[in-house]
């Protein structure tokens, strides 16, 4: 095969690669599933102000504790507010702060990962050691102790779930890349006299991808959680916003008797997580057909 039929044939793999993974996609049931819930979600995010039916902020004095009925679908909070209103509301900040986090995380740690497979030595043992001490904390440690130093709001909230997943998505990217590295295509990258820069982000990224892709739907799940976990204990998304975890405890001395009050909340947040994980399956299936 001369020079320039290789050339053209690797566009033509690539095509039909991408052909391949996206029959997969249509195929695999787990994603649609997973997509379709997400998608509602977002749409929540983006259009809740125009969708809801009663204002999610309004406070009614007369309707206060009111369960699920024709007005009020999913009943009443103590102060009288509309809870399916505040549901779809709910969505917003947390389907900002935590993709946001996430993909923060994600560019983070897949450089770093990069570096450290690739050049190794001295600058992976450190690294490696410090990832080893990261893991031997729980997260929410980490995370409750930087927001406490630094203050709470939603773009520290973004740079501390950000950090903390850095060191998680790096150890995986770079367990990848020590296979890679070892690969014929790396060594013809060496022998053409290509940097290290070049090599790590043109040759070796695009095959290591796939696995930051999937590492990052995993860790949207977590950091989902992660949020209204933050929330509930007063250290995430603050009032007035309507988010899930502000909601559940704002209401949760409730559930005894008012039910209604964090069962819809609880389960918004229960919904979007399984909506991740199930696309983090689809996609992991995907990859690997």
């Amino acid at each position: 095969m001369t020079g320039s039929a290789a050339a053209a044939s690797v566009p033509a793999a690539v095509r039909s690669l991408a052909r391949e993974r996206l029959h997969a996609a249509l195929r695999s049931a787990t994603l649609i599933v997973g997509l379709v819930i997400l998608t509602f979600w977002c749409v929540c995010a983006l259009f809740g102000s125009k969708i809801t039916p009663l204002d999610p902020f309004a406070d009614d004095l007369l309707a206060i504790l009111v369960p699920p009925s024709a007005a009020h679908w999913f009943g009443t909070d103590q102060l009288g507010r509309d809870i399916f209103s505040r549901v779809i509301m709910g969505a917003r900040d947390i389907l900002i702060v935590a993709p946001l986090a996430t993909l923060l995380g994600t560019v983070l740690g897949t450089a770093l990962g990069l570096c450290v497979g690739y050049l190794r030595g001295a600058l992976d043992d450190v690294v490696s050691r410090v990832i080893e001490a990261v893991q031997a904390l729980p997260l929410v440690i980490v995370a409750l102790m930087a927001l406490a130093a630094v203050g709470t709001s939603n773009a520290t909230v973004v740079l501390v779930i950000g950090f903390v997943f850095t060191p998680l998505i790096a150890r995986t990217v770079r367990a990848a890349v020590l296979i890679e590295s070892d690969l014929d295509y790396v060594a013809a990258a060496r022998l053409r006299g290509d940097g290290a820069f070049a090599i790590m982000f043109v040759e070796i990224l695009p095959n290591v991808l796939p696995i930051a892709i999937v590492e990052m739907t995993v860790r949207l799940g977590y950091a989902i959680f992660f949020v209204a976990s933050l929330s509930f204990i007063g250290f995430g998304i603050q009032p007035p916003s309507a988010d899930w975890g502000i909601a559940i405890a704002e209401n949760y001395s409730l559930i005894g008797s008012y039910w209604w009050t964090v069962l819809f909340d609880a389960a918004a947040t229960a919904s979007l997580v399984i909506a991740v994980n199930l696309v983090t399956d689809g996609l992991q299936s995907v990859f690997d057909a």
